[in-house]
């Protein structure tokens, strides 16, 4: 089992930044990728960013050059340095891991939104 807690998120203004943080709890040794989704109203929920315990990184079309995904070594926590917003990147967020046996996990979700 792993447990994400997310920190971060809000209101900010067009143009704006905000960072989102996300930290695994327990059998931080099994998690082999994390990322981050985002599901708006009436959307499916899409990747934005994820990175890999060997540093790949991928990251939505939508979001390249303006959102940054990093992690510390222990693969225990991540930040997404999300620059530039713009309104349809309004969202909630929600963390993932995934587990070396193919087993996702979700954190609880945190709403960003961005106005014009």
């Amino acid at each position: 089992q792993v447990h994400l807690m997310e920190s971060g998120g809000g209101l900010v203004q067009a143009g704006g930044s905000l960072r989102l943080l996300c930290t695994a709890s327990e059998n931080r040794a099994t998690i082999v990728a994390m990322g981050w989704y985002r599901q708006a109203p009436g959307n499916e929920r899409e990747l934005v960013a994820s990175i890999n315990r060997g540093g790949g990184i991928n990251y939505a079309d939508s979001v390249k050059g303006r959102f940054t995904i990093s992690r510390d070594n222990l693969m225990s926590t991540i930040t997404l340095q999300m620059n530039s917003l713009k309104p349809e990147d309004t969202a909630v967020y929600y963390c993932n891991a995934r587990h070396q046996l193919n087993v996702d996990y979700w954190g609880q979700g945190t709403q960003v939104t961005v106005s014009s």
